[in-house]
């Protein structure tokens, strides 16, 4: 076999095992989780996580007036001003429950949220 044929090869197997490796990597990537708020609306309102695993949640205000995340039991509070996105990570938490409410809406039903640590 000539010479440029072999190097062909193994740079054609070079190319695919960092390639596949790539692929691999980004399969067990997670995606972060998205709570939307819509003016006084949680979506979606139960969350479940895995218990011992840090999290990241998007918290997006896709509505026309602020929002509040507020969970006392996860010590987090934070506004979010309308069309804008705050990336929350949270730690490895234990199983439980840790209810979350919408502040500025919270008398409004859809504005209650719970997240479930199983």
């Amino acid at each position: 076999m000539p010479r440029s044929s072999t190097i062909l090869r193994a740079t054609l197997l070079s190319v695919l095992c960092v390639t596949g490796a790539a692929g691999l990597a980004m399969a067990g990537a997670t995606e972060p989780l998205v709570i939307e708020f819509n003016d006084g609306v949680i979506t979606p309102q139960s969350l479940e996580l895995v218990a011992g695993q840090k999290t990241t949640l998007v918290l997006r205000n896709s509505g026309t007036t602020a929002a509040e995340f507020e969970s006392k039991r996860l010590k987090q509070e934070k506004v979010i001003g309308p069309g804008a996105d705050f990336t929350l990570t949270l730690p490895a938490l234990p199983a439980g429950t840790y209810e979350f409410v919408e502040e500025f809406h919270e008398d409004q039903p859809g504005a209650r949220g719970v997240i479930i640590v199983k």
